[in-house]
C-alpha cells in the first residue's frame, strides 16, 4: 500500500509533505523485533516502555517509515509526527486492512459486568441457528473456528483489524473494554449493534472518576453504523442516563419501538419471564444460576430477535446454553457442598454471586477473594463490605500481584480484612475452606475466574478450578461438623 493512502485518514500528520512520497508499505509494526523490510514502524509511548526508544532498532530491521509523537530530526527514513500514536495506529490499521468491519455484522458489548457471559450467549444462539461467529473477549478469541489466546479483553487495534479481515464468519462479537476505547483499539470499527450492560466502580485507577469512566463507555455508541441499534439495560441507573444521551443525539434505541421494549416482569435465579409492550411474553430458563445471568440472557435474547432469529430458536438455545468458563462455574464437592468459581471483581459482582448462593438455600456461604496489585484501590473496602454482609466467612488471599511486593499486598489484606481471615497463599486458602465446608454449604472463589495464576503458590496448580479439582481428589468423603478457626 502506498504511504499516502495509508496515512490518508491519520489525524494531524505534522509532516504533511511526506504524504506524497512514493513509498510502498508492506506492513505495520509497533514492536521493533517484529519489523520486516518496508514496514512502517509506529512508536507508541507505553505505560512502562516508550516505543520511541526503539526507533533505531526498527530502522535497522528494515522499517522504511517511522510514525511517532516526538519532535525528531535527522532520521535516515521519513518520519511522520502525529498528535497521538495510538490513534494513528488504529487509523492506519483500519486503512491497511480495508476497513473490514463494514462487510461484517458487528456486535459490541460494553459495561462493567456481564460482557463475557452476554457475548458467549449471543455466540451460542447464533451458532445453534447455523450462523458463524468470530469472538473477541476476556477468555479467548475465536476466528473461523480457531481459538486464539486473549491477552487483553479488547485486542490492540492492529491485531483486531487484522483478525476481522481474516474472519470468514458472518458475525463479529466483541467485548469492548474502557481501556480498549480510551486507547483507540476499536477506532475505525463500525458496529451494527452496541449493548450496554451496567456500570460499577472499576478501573478508577485508570479513569479519574465514575464520570470519566462512563464517558469512555458511552463513546462506543458513537461508532454505530448509520442504521445501527443501541440496546441498553434501563434497570441500571447509568444505562438510563446513557439512553437519554443517545436519544438526544438521534441514535436509535430499540426501546423507541414498543414491541422492542423488553421488560422483565418476573425475575429470579435460573428462570424468568420477560414481556414486550406488545403483550408478548416468554419464559427464559437457564442452566446457569443468578439473576444477573437472566439480565445477560435478556440482552442476548433481544439482540438475537433484532438480528432476525426466530423467538422459539432463541429460547431453545438459551435453555441449552452451557455457561462460560470461570463465570459462576459450579463444581460439586465430594461431601455435597457447592463450589462456585467466578470472575467477580467488583462490589456489585460480589453481591450477585453471593446473593445467588443465599437464594439457592446455602447453609453457610464461604467467600475467598483478593485484590489485584497496583489496580483500583477505591473499590476494595466496598468489596469487603459486601462480602462481610452476605457471606458467613470471608477469607482474603492473594490475587495477581502486578509487581506489588508480596509483603505489601499481604499487609493490605490484613488492613482490609474487617473480621475476615487472611491466608496469603491462594491455593492454601482454597484448601482450608474446602476442608471446612459441609454438605449444603457454598464456597465462592472469586476474582480469577478461568485465568491462570501469575505467580506460584504452594500447591502444584495453575488456576482456581485446577486447585479445586486437585483438592477434591485428596479430601475424604467424610467431613467433620462445626466450623473451626482457619489458620
Amino acid at each position: 500500500m502506498k504511504l499516502n493512502i495509508l496515512l490518508e485518514h491519520v489525524d494531524k500528520a505534522v509532516n504533511s509533505q511526506l504524504l506524497d512520497i512514493d513509498v510502498d508499505i508492506e506492513g505495520i509494526a509497533t514492536n521493533s523485533s517484529l519489523v520486516r523490510p518496508n514496514d512502517i514502524f509506529v512508536a507508541i509511548p507505553g505505560f512502562r516502555v516508550d516505543g520511541h526508544q526503539f526507533i533505531d532498532a526498527a530502522i535497522q530491521a528494515g522499517a522504511s517509515v517511522v510514525v511517532g509523537e516526538k519532535d525528531l530530526k535527522d532520521l535516515i527514513v521519513p518520519y511522520v509526527r502525529v498528535s497521538n500514536s495510538r490513534l494513528a495506529l488504529a487509523q492506519m490499521a483500519c486503512q491497511f486492512y480495508g476497513n473490514p468491519s463494514r462487510n461484517k455484522i458487528v456486535i459490541g458489548i460494553t459495561g462493567t459486568n456481564g460482557k463475557t457471559t452476554t457475548t458467549y450467549m449471543l455466540k451460542y444462539i447464533l451458532e445453534t441457528c447455523g450462523r458463524s461467529c468470530s469472538l473477541f473477549g476476556t477468555v479467548q478469541n475465536v476466528v473461523n473456528g480457531q481459538t486464539l489466546p486473549s491477552v487483553n479483553t479488547t485486542p490492540d487495534a492492529l491485531e483486531l483489524q487484522k483478525q476481522i479481515s481474516l474472519s470468514e464468519d458472518e458475525f463479529i462479537i466483541m467485548e469492548v473494554s474502557s481501556h480498549g476505547l480510551s486507547q483507540y483499539r476499536v477506532e475505525g470499527v463500525e458496529f451494527d449493534y452496541c449493548l450496554f450492560t451496567n456500570l460499577d466502580k472499576e478501573h478508577l485507577d485508570y479513569h479519574k472518576d465514575m464520570e470519566a469512566y462512563f464517558s469512555v463507555k458511552a463513546s462506543l455508541f458513537d461508532q454505530l453504523k448509520p442504521n445501527g441499534l443501541a440496546i441498553i439495560n434501563h434497570m441500571d441507573s447509568w444505562g438510563k442516563r446513557l439512553a437519554d444521551i443517545l436519544t438526544s443525539k438521534g441514535i436509535f434505541l430499540v426501546g423507541d419501538q414498543s414491541y422492542h421494549d423488553l421488560q422483565i416482569i418476573h425475575l429470579k435465579s435460573g428462570i424468568s419471564t420477560v414481556s414486550f409492550k406488545g403483550n408478548q411474553s416468554v419464559e427464559l430458563s437457564l442452566n446457569i444460576l443468578g439473576k444477573h445471568n437472566i439480565l445477560n440472557a435478556s440482552m442476548a435474547f433481544l439482540t438475537a430477535l433484532l438480528i432476525g432469529i426466530p423467538q422459539q430458536k432463541v429460547v431453545y438455545a438459551l435453555e441449552k446454553f452451557p455457561g462460560v468458563p470461570g463465570r459462576f462455574e459450579m463444581l460439586q464437592h465430594p461431601n455435597g457442598a457447592t463450589v462456585v468459581i467466578d470472575y467477580a471483581h467488583t462490589a456489585d459482582a460480589f453481591y450477585q454471586c453471593l446473593q445467588t448462593a443465599r437464594e439457592e438455600g446455602a447453609n453457610r456461604v464461604f467467600h475467598v477473594f483478593g485484590f489485584r496489585g497496583d489496580r483500583d484501590k477505591e473499590k476494595r473496602r466496598d468489596m469487603v463490605s459486601v462480602s462481610k454482609e452476605i457471606s458467613d466467612v470471608h477469607i482474603l488471599t492473594l490475587d495477581d500481584l502486578n509487581d506489588v511486593p508480596y509483603e505489601e499486598m499481604e499487609q493490605t489484606l490484613y488492613e482490609l480484612s474487617d473480621g475476615g481471615y487472611v491466608i496469603s497463599d491462594r491455593t492454601i486458602a482454597i484448601k482450608e475452606v474446602l476442608e471446612h465446608a459441609h454438605k449444603g454449604d457454598w464456597v465462592c472463589i472469586t476474582g480469577k475466574g478461568a485465568e491462570d495464576y501469575q505467580q506460584k503458590f504452594r500447591l502444584p496448580t495453575a488456576s482456581d478450578k485446577e486447585t479445586v479439582q486437585f483438592l477434591f481428589q485428596q479430601i475424604d468423603q467424610e467431613t467433620n461438623g462445626g466450623f473451626e478457626p482457619l489458620h
